[in-house]
């Protein structure tokens, strides 16, 4: 019997970004006010004190990051979100200074809030990344821009942390020669590749 073809990234992405929207759809918007709000204890745990931590801005059917973002900024640590000169440019990081009120976030490039020009920019030593799918081997499907990973590859030996839902979870995913797997995945019920 023949194989069905491998579905291409952009079918995959399609797809579990259908699934995604529904999967946030059909929750009430109480349960998702709980979800995210800190990190696991055991992931917490193994983030040193003085790591700067990048996450991202969520859109609507994104994992939030604001709770971590509030977290990881009330434990001491520098918090920092990517930060785009322009629709062409590379990906960095700035600091966010205001989880709370978000008031030093500006519109940026691809829709995304981010930091303003002044902010300080910064390396994170731990990055928590969006997604839109995942393996439980730790692969990763984002937006297709390719951002993350060459800003990953451009600073090796940052820990990569993808926030997703439980409905982002596929069995496999093509993975090209550029494309760098995650350290670990937290989802409301599960914690993936934690070592």
């Amino acid at each position: 019997m023949d194989t069905p073809p491998t579905p291409s990234k952009s079918e995959l992405r399609k797809s579990l970004l259908a699934a995604r929207r529904e999967h946030v759809l059909e929750q009430p918007s109480s349960i998702q006010a709980l979800l995210f709000n800190r990190p696991p204890a055991p992931l917490a745990a193994k983030i040193g004190q003085d790591a700067v931590i990048g996450l991202y801005h969520a859109t609507r059917f994104e994992a939030s990051a604001r709770g971590y973002a509030r977290f990881f900024q009330d434990a001491g640590h520098t918090v920092a979100l990517p930060y785009f000169a322009s629709d062409d440019a590379t990906m960095s990081f700035r600091a966010h200074t205001d989880p709370y009120d978000e008031s030093d976030l500006v519109s940026g490039s691809y829709g995304l809030k981010q930091p303003g020009f002044d902010a300080e920019p910064v390396t994170p030593d731990v990055v928590f990344v969006p997604l839109v799918g995942f393996t439980d081997n730790l692969d990763r499907l984002g937006q297709g821009g390719g951002h993350y990973d060459r800003w990953l590859a451009e600073h090796p030996g940052r820990i990569a942390i993808g926030l997703a839902w439980d409905a982002q979870l596929t069995d496999t995913l093509p993975v090209e020669p550029h494309d760098i797997a995650l350290d670990a995945v937290v989802t409301p019920t599960r914690i993936y590749g934690l070592k």
